[in-house]
């Protein structure tokens, strides 16, 4: 089933749309490679925990069925959202579904590939027939590969670019065909301070924030030019504790890790929902994120020698990989799909550097970095 057929099925009446079975799945039309299968689901239309626009509105979470997407879901879900969740595992979306439902959410269960732009932008006309007009696009999925360059592949390099990087850019024109028009709407790309300071054996994926900040950036004078009210926003995350540690393709001897601090996916939910409403160009969350890109900005030669004596080891747990897992680069890893990774016992549930940011401002918090980050760079120093 194609693009085209995908859009008429649509538009036909709900009793008359095709159907299928998969598992105890109850799909709307089949969602081979590319064709997203669609399953509306309608919840309680109550609001709890974080506060939002006066009005519920339709949001489209890429990434949606594990770690900060999922996160980022419920956190839209508890204040009575519509969520479109998208990415490639099915059954993890229904589950998804069920706990955005339990929230007090709607939800719409968008299985497809990122990398496809017909595919995601079938999914946005199905999100618009289903849910109405999108307000606010997340753009959040992402692979990677933990590797030294000098053992990566072309292939490795091309499929992480055309998830974290061109999945980026396919989603957000889908969502500029539709908000430009209405001018309105908020398009969230979820960063990282590895878009500003690469580190050691993650090429692939460092490359591909930086791509997405160079083009969210030339976005945003796009629209000022054009006097758009359409925004895009980009949010910068600290080390997270997600499930991509269990599932990312890796050659490294130890089992992959976040490197400390380590913060949970509901405070990088915290300040995606925020960023969603609030005109801000962008948001750093965590200290640790906002010194390496200020410790970039001032002295990156020093930060080149101290990652390249440190980053190895401390992306690496004590212990061993499993030789021969399984890895989600090409494909999802099925069973792993959850909110939280392994690092539970390490994990910030909270991060006063968020507090601030969102209630003093980006420039005070800037100028507190910006001294913070002097500090560890003259530390730095004393130690070459």
């Amino acid at each position: 089933m194609n693009r085209s057929d995908i859009l008429r099925a649509l538009r036909r009446p709900r009793t008359e749309r095709p159907r299928i079975r998969l598992g105890n799945v109850d799909r709307l039309f089949p969602g081979g490679r590319g064709e997203p299968a669609v399953t509306a689901r309608t919840g309680a239309r109550g609001s709890k925990g974080l506060s939002g626009p006066a009005e519920r509105q339709v949001v489209v979470v890429t990434g949606a069925s594990a770690g900060v997407g999922r996160a980022v879901a419920h956190a839209f879900a508890d204040r009575g959202d519509s969520v479109a969740l998208i990415a490639r595992d099915a059954l993890a979306l229904e589950e998804v579904a069920h706990e955005v439902e339990s929230r007090g959410g709607r939800s719409l269960v968008l299985p497809l590939d990122v990398s496809n732009a017909d595919a995601v932008e079938a999914a946005a006309a199905g999100v618009e027939a289903e849910l109405g007009p999108i307000d606010v696009w997340v753009n959040n999925a992402m692979v990677s590969v933990f590797s030294p360059v000098r053992e990566m592949t072309a292939d490795e390099y091309r499929r992480v670019t055309e998830v974290t990087y061109l999945g980026y850019v396919h989603g957000t024109l889908s969502a500029l065909r539709r908000m430009l028009p209405r001018d309105r709407g908020v398009i969230v790309q979820v960063g990282s301070a590895l878009a500003y300071r690469a580190i050691p054996l993650q090429s692939a994926y460092c490359a591909a924030k930086h791509a997405i900040n160079g083009f969210s950036e030339s976005l945003r004078t796009e629209l000022l030019h054009d006097g758009s009210s359409v925004r895009v926003t980009q949010v910068h995350l600290p080390a997270v504790n997600t499930p991509q540690f269990d599932w990312v393709r890796s050659r490294l001897p130890g089992r992959a890790q976040p490197v400390p601090p380590i913060y949970q996916p509901e405070v990088a939910a915290q300040g995606i929902v925020w960023a969603a409403d609030h005109d801000r160009r962008e948001l750093v969350i965590g200290l640790s994120a906002d010194m390496a890109i200020l410790g970039q900005k001032v002295a990156p030669d020093l930060l080149d020698r101290y990652l390249g004596r440190t980053g190895f080891h401390a992306q690496q747990a004590d212990e061993a990989e499993a030789p021969g897992r399984p890895d989600n680069l090409f494909a999802p890893v099925s069973g792993l799909h959850r909110t939280h990774g392994r690092f539970d016992d390490q994990a910030k549930a909270s991060s006063r550097h968020l507090w601030w940011s969102t209630r003093v401002g980006p420039l005070p918090t800037a100028v507190i970095g910006a001294a913070v980050g002097g500090l560890a760079v003259l530390g730095l120093a004393r130690r070459r």
